[in-house]
């Protein structure tokens, strides 16, 4: 059963929530949590955000929660209409799901969805961070882009490719487990018959790599089981 629109859904709903969370961490406690208690004195980053009223966003001090409701809404709406439609294709233009290996085709994704995320969600923050108090100048935006760029791109590349995305499909095949299975005995048949090979879709590869993963760990547990 290949991967449908909802399933997609799902799993760009699952990659952007553990995401957001994480970078609203990173940015306000190990890019900008000295700072913050340096200015207000605070002993905890939490105590400093509290002391001065909120994040300041778009020009006014606004708490938490909203910070990852906007951030939440803006990298839903990129990751649905550019990041996982695009890096598919840019994957596919290198790698082959049903000829290469699965991690391998898998990390490309990973990686060209961070090189074409990360740059616009930076670009998103610049302005969405910006320091309007002081007046608003387009190099002095372009110039925090680049440098929010440079400091989120090392972690956006290590903790998708090691944590987040290992864990987003850990529990989408945990969710979607009976679909999962029912579409490898589909593609299973199909193959035993003969039929010929039609370019993939973006969901029916990515379904087609995690049946070719499960094949793999089945096939080391019986080499273990074996010895």
């Amino acid at each position: 059963m290949p991967i449908n629109q909802f399933q997609r859904m799902v799993f760009a709903f699952i990659t952007v929530i553990i995401t957001v969370h994480a970078y609203v961490f990173y940015s306000l406690y190990v890019v900008n949590g000295g700072t913050l208690m340096e200015i207000t004195g605070a002993d905890g980053v939490l105590a400093a955000i509290n002391k001065m009223g909120g994040v300041y966003m778009f020009g006014a001090y606004r708490p938490i929660w909203f910070v990852v409701i906007v951030e939440f809404v803006f990298a839903y709406i990129l990751e649905m209409f550019m990041g996982s439609p695009c890096s598919f294709k840019l994957a596919s233009k290198v790698f082959d799901s049903r000829k290469n290996h699965p991690m391998i085709f898998e990390t490309a994704i990973i990686c060209a969805t961070v090189g074409l995320m990360c740059p616009a969600m930076s670009f998103i923050a610049t302005f969405l961070y910006y320091p309007y108090y002081e007046g608003f100048n387009i190099i002095t935006a372009l110039a925090n882009w680049l440098k929010l760029v440079c400091l989120n791109f090392p972690f956006a590349y290590f903790t998708q490719l090691f944590f987040i995305q290992p864990l987003v499909r850990t529990i989408f095949k945990t969710l979607f487990r009976k679909d999962i299975k029912a579409r490898e005995e589909l593609s299973h048949e199909k193959e035993k018959q003969g039929e010929k090979l039609k370019p993939l879709s973006e969901t029916d590869a990515i379904a087609d790599v995690i049946k070719r993963v499960n094949e793999i760990a089945e096939e080391i547990k019986l080499e273990k089981t074996q010895k």
